[in-house]
C-alpha cells in the first residue's frame, strides 16, 4: 500500500461535511489513478454528486449528469486487481464492458468481496469515513451529497 505522507498519491474529497482523505493506490491500478488525478486536478469532480448512495453496500458519484449515465469522455482499461472490496475502498463504476470505466467511482461501506476482481480498485479511505457514512440514501436520493471539490494533495 502506498505510504499516506505520499502526497501526489493522496487525494482530498471535499464534500459539503468537510474533507475526507483517500490514499491512492498506483502500484495497483496505475491507469486508473493517473486518471482520477488528471480528472481532479481538472476540476472535473467539483460540484457533482453521489447519484446512488445503497446502505451496507456503497456510495457512486464521479457522473457530470447526475444520473450514472455520463462519464468523461475517456474509457480506461480495466486492471483488476488483488484489493479486496471492503470498507473504505474505491473502485470504478463501469458498464458491462471490463474496459467501459470512466469518470464515475465508488466508495464501499461494508465488505463488497463480491466485486472482487470484477472491478478496478484505485484507493482507501484513511480519513473521513463517517462523512461517506452519512451522505443522503437513494437511487438517487432526494438531495444528494455533492463533492465540493476534489484535489491531489500535493498541489494544495
Amino acid at each position: 500500500m502506498s505510504d499516506v505522507s505520499d502526497k501526489e498519491n493522496t487525494l482530498i474529497l471535499t464534500l459539503e461535511a468537510g474533507p475526507v482523505t483517500i490514499q491512492l493506490l498506483p502500484e495497483k491500478a496505475p491507469g486508473h489513478v493517473a486518471r482520477i488525478k488528471e480528472l481532479a486536478r481538472s476540476g472535473f469532480y467539483d460540484g457533482l454528486s453521489f447519484h446512488r448512495v445503497i446502505s451496507g453496500f456503497m456510495a457512486q458519484g464521479g457522473c457530470p449528469q447526475g444520473s450514472g449515465m455520463g462519464g468523461s469522455g475517456k474509457k480506461l482499461r480495466q486492471e483488476f486487481n488483488d484489493v479486496s472490496h471492503q470498507r473504505g475502498v474505491c473502485s470504478m463504476a463501469r458498464a458491462q464492458n471490463p474496459d467501459s470505466a470512466d469518470s464515475q467511482f465508488f466508495i464501499v461501506f461494508d465488505d463488497a468481496s463480491f466485486l472482487d476482481r470484477q472491478y478496478t480498485v484505485w484507493g482507501q479511505v484513511t480519513d473521513g469515513m463517517e462523512l461517506i457514512d452519512a451522505l443522503p440514501r437513494g437511487e438517487p436520493p432526494q438531495k444528494p451529497g455533492k463533492i465540493v471539490s476534489m484535489r491531489v494533495a500535493a498541489d494544495l
